[in-house]
């Protein structure tokens, strides 16, 4: 045990262990060479010590002075070690997320705790590496403050992962519209509200009066606000919805146990929250003889069963402009939507005047090209063209509470690049409407897997 011991306090081992753990995190698996620049200060800290003979013997003997500079130097010593730490963990690793909203549910609830994973599809390298630690992209007690610095960006890049996106896969990724905010409004979406403006004063005044009543701002990809949907098409596939069922490549979607639909029921006399919280039914509104209720299938068969309830049906939406891309005349639905092709890295496809409100967002914003098109053709960085070729994957995602879920039926593709990681289990479920901490804890959701 003795040499054991002995071996692993050995200097030049210490540094062979560290060596090679930093060449295999730092150098091969981000793929960046000059990371191999860290080698010569892992050899110094080990084994010449030239840094500590010049410089950190001077801060050893102040330790050893004045105790007071002792504890206020071991105090900074681990908040600085567990910060690095933390955030090595955070980008390479895994992050949490909380649900904040019901568009998951049943699969998700408001309140779950999730753990979720940058392992399973490979961890995205920061694009802006400078921000403040452990938050997201304003400062703490401050909703205009941004935490971070575009002084340094880094162009997007993934590392390798255990596998790729599959279909039915719970994601959290950076909301691709969220380029471009309202300070005083976040909840709403940038383009919605420009779109209105736009529709009740004009495209010019409409901007206007939106730039003069609101802060408008930036921000880069990672810096987004985090979604998390369920992946339902993969790059290559084509999508459509038909009366609310979900068809991928001609073939109707796996069924999924967590999935709502708006039903309207009508009734001899009220629903009492009791009876509809025994069917586990938490989101609904009605008048006490008609109700508008979110339900799986599941609830909706027990709730048909009932004495009182006369008649039971699925709503399904008319056609809208509120949908992607936005036509200016109703073509699709909530419900009935598509079909649509989700673009593959590399795949070229024909442009015409009817696909490119499809794909132009894509090439504008996601892949960073200048597009103009008008009654003489397209172009693209000012040259002709009749087709064009992907650089990313991209994906569709949808809420398991189909109707209310703002998700890409509404603005979209989600780009690789936008991906953060897959939702892998659930660590913690708190209740809100179940009073305060620790008995509002639903025990039963305790590290289940996401489905």
């Amino acid at each position: 045990m003795n040499r054991i011991k002995a071996f692993f306090r050995n200097k030049w081992v210490g540094f062979t262990c560290a060596a090679l753990l930093y060449t295999l995190w730092f150098v091969v698996w981000t793929g960046n060479l000059w990371m191999l620049l860290g080698l010569p200060i892992l050899y110094d800290a080990y084994i010449s010590k030239w840094f500590y003979r010049r410089f950190w013997h001077r801060n050893a003997e102040l330790c050893r002075r004045s105790a007071l500079y002792r504890a206020c130097y071991e105090w900074i010593n681990a908040i600085v070690f567990a910060t690095v730490v933390a955030s090595l963990v955070h980008i390479f690793f895994f992050q949490m997320y909380v649900i904040p909203t019901s568009s998951m549910e049943k699969s998700l609830l408001v309140g779950d705790y999730l753990y979720v994973s940058k392992v399973a599809y490979g961890p995205q390298m920061p694009n802006t590496p400078l921000s403040f630690p452990f938050v997201h992209n304003t400062m703490p007690f401050s909703k205009d403050r941004k935490s971070f610095s575009e002084a340094i960006r880094w162009p997007y890049h993934r590392l390798k992962g255990l596998r790729r996106i599959e279909r039915g896969d719970v994601v959290v990724f950076n909301f691709p519209a969220g380029d471009t905010v309202l300070l005083e409004n976040q909840a709403a979406t940038y383009y919605d509200v420009l779109r209105s403006y736009e529709q009740t004063f004009g495209r010019e005044a409409g901007r206007r009066k939106l730039f003069d009543e609101y802060t408008v701002v930036s921000r880069p990809v990672d810096k987004r606000e985090n979604y998390i949907k369920r992946c339902v098409a993969v790059a290559g596939d084509t999508l459509q919805v038909i009366d609310g069922r979900v068809h991928v490549n001609g073939a109707p979607q796996e069924p999924i146990e967590g999935v709502q639909h708006t039903y309207v029921a009508q009734t001899t006399s009220p629903l009492s929250k009791q009876a509809l919280a025994r069917l586990g039914i938490t989101e609904f509104s009605g008048n006490g003889s008609v109700y508008y209720l979110f339900l799986t299938g599941e609830a909706a068969r027990k709730l048909a069963e009932l004495q009182n309830v006369v008649s039971l049906r699925r709503y399904v939406y008319a056609p809208n402009s509120d949908v992607f891309p936005h036509w200016s005349e109703s073509r699709w639905s909530q419900d009935n939507y598509g079909p649509v092709w989700v673009p593959k890295r590399g795949a070229t496809i024909e442009l015409t005047k009817e696909n490119l409100p499809l794909y132009r967002r894509i090439i504008e914003v996601y892949e960073g090209h200048r597009l103009e098109a008008g009654d003489e053709g397209i172009r693209i960085d000012g040259e002709p063209a009749s087709t064009y070729t992907f650089a990313m994957d991209y994906y569709w995602m949808m809420g398991d509470n189909r109707h209310n879920s703002a998700d890409s039926r509404f603005w979209g593709f989600v780009p690789e690049d936008h991906v953060v990681g897959k939702a892998s289990f659930i660590w913690l479920s708190l209740d809100k409407e179940a009073g305060s901490f620790p008995s509002n804890i639903r025990w039963s959701r305790l590290f289940r897997k996401v489905r």
